[in-house]
């Protein structure tokens, strides 16, 4: 190694690590937002089922939070069928990048199963 281009390496080394950081920040975010979006559409899935079923809105609210904790739920009934929407917000990694938060939404629609009070 030539005298001139001692501490090169300890040079590129310090400009590059602060990228790696922020890129593994990244990674890590999208895999938290992927299984956030995940959760709010099984959530979503699970409270529609539960009210196809003839379940109450307050135990689907309950089956949907228990997939996705403090997430908002709303429920809308349509002829013969109902849908429930559920979002949530997934914050910042680590709550250093303000801008990177994002919402994430699920959506499940099923039809009313009819009841058999014959039986």
């Amino acid at each position: 190694m030539r005298r001139d281009e001692r501490g090169a390496v300890t040079a590129e080394t310090a400009l590059a690590l602060p990228l790696l950081v922020a890129v593994t920040l990244a990674m890590v975010w999208l895999l938290t937002f992927g299984v956030a979006q995940m959760k709010s559409t099984d959530a979503a899935r699970e409270a529609a089922r539960a009210l196809a079923r003839g379940e109450t809105a307050d135990r689907a609210v309950a089956l949907a939070h228990e997939v996705a904790p403090g997430a908002s739920v709303s429920i809308s009934e349509g002829d013969g069928t109902v849908t429930v929407v559920v979002s949530d917000q997934v914050p910042s990694p680590g709550g250093v990048f303000d801008g990177l938060s994002g919402d994430t939404h699920g959506e499940a629609t099923a039809l009313r199963e009819e009841s058999d009070d014959a039986g």
